[in-house]
């Protein structure tokens, strides 16, 4: 008989806060990447355009774990309109050994968006000034909140600048900051006027940043470019700054990569460095203070399976959650 553990989103939210072992545990994937022999197959992508939805399916196993993850995580954007959320999701979680399943973990996207900020806060502990002190948000939605609370658990960040197409929504975020001055700014310009690091959290179709946005020293967090669509950065800011990626097979196809090679920015073939490998000592990340860093984070499997683990570590380790026992055909 198989035990399979149930767990939804209000047992997750308790059992991984957004802190710093999460942090920990998804740097600990970017370094697995690099060093690792990781299997990761390529997203899974499917749209349904008529509803305004998309569903994107994301795996991988990391040796250094005895179970991988399989998400599912759909995104309906007409949903408010019914009274639904736009986002949801699920994730299985799998024997790597027998291929049984360990658990449900029913996080409605929870757990995507906790690795999600943790990854904002991994690109910019090995990429922004050690002395970076002033942030500009670029986007107002749960990402933003997120990006800016990971953020804070890995620097001393004393101001921050918002900035989003819808202003109430802005001025919310900026109000609902504690601990530090926050500004709404009128414009992308100026909320990177005197910015150190600059993230980007918006699913914009069009250029949020362009080239005479940046400044000397300034780290970039980009991470809404998770579709082919999506594009927050000019392809002239990655030819002026040092890129480095989350995972370069995904960002050519799918990144903010994926535009400057489209616009001819950017050689096809082009090698960059990831995060992983600059974690790993293997490749340089900043190497002055006045460089401008770039990390085009587009979210990966392994990731995925990460978060999963710690979860269903705590989970088994506090005895939380519902058994359901599946009986199994030999």
């Amino acid at each position: 008989m198989s035990a399979i553990t149930l767990l939804g989103e209000a047992q997750l939210r308790a059992l991984v806060p957004l802190d710093l072992a999460a942090i920990e545990q998804i740097e600990s994937a970017f370094l697995s990447l690099a060093t690792e022999a990781v299997a990761m197959p390529p997203i899974l992508r499917l749209d349904l355009p008529e509803h305004a939805g998309e569903v994107d399916v994301k795996t991988a196993w990391l040796p250094r774990f005895d179970s991988f993850a399989i998400k599912v995580s759909p995104g309906f954007f007409n949903n408010p309109a019914l009274g639904l959320p736009s986002l949801n999701g699920l994730m299985l979680v799998l024997s790597a050994r027998t291929g049984l399943t360990e658990a449900v973990l029913l996080d409605n996207g929870y757990l995507t968006a906790v690795r999600t900020a943790a990854a904002g806060a991994v690109a910019a502990r090995w990429l922004a000034r050690k002395d970076a002190k002033r942030v500009a948000v670029i986007g107002a939605g749960e990402q933003a909140r997120l990006q800016l609370e990971a953020l804070r658990l890995v620097r001393e960040i004393d101001h921050v600048t918002v900035w989003a197409r819808d202003m109430e929504r802005a001025q919310s975020l900026a109000k609902s900051t504690k601990g530090i001055r926050c500004e709404v700014a009128t414009s992308v310009h100026e909320a990177l006027a005197l910015a150190d690091i600059a993230i980007t959290t918006t699913p914009s179709r069009s250029p949020l940043i362009h080239a005479e946005d940046l400044r000397p020293g300034l780290h970039i967090t980009a991470m809404g470019s998770d579709a082919e669509h999506k594009n927050e950065l000019a392809p002239a800011v990655l030819a002026a700054g040092r890129y480095i990626c989350d995972r370069l097979q995904q960002t050519r196809i799918l990144g903010e990569l994926h535009h400057a090679i489209e616009a001819g920015l950017v050689a096809e073939n082009a090698s960059f460095a990831e995060l992983g490998h600059v974690i790993a000592g293997i490749c340089q990340g900043r190497t002055h203070d006045d460089d401008i860093t770039i990390c085009d984070l587009t979210g990966t499997g392994a990731q995925d399976t990460a978060i999963a683990a710690l979860a269903l570590q705590r989970a088994r380790a506090q005895n939380t959650g519902t058994l359901f026992h599946n009986d199994v055909t030999l």
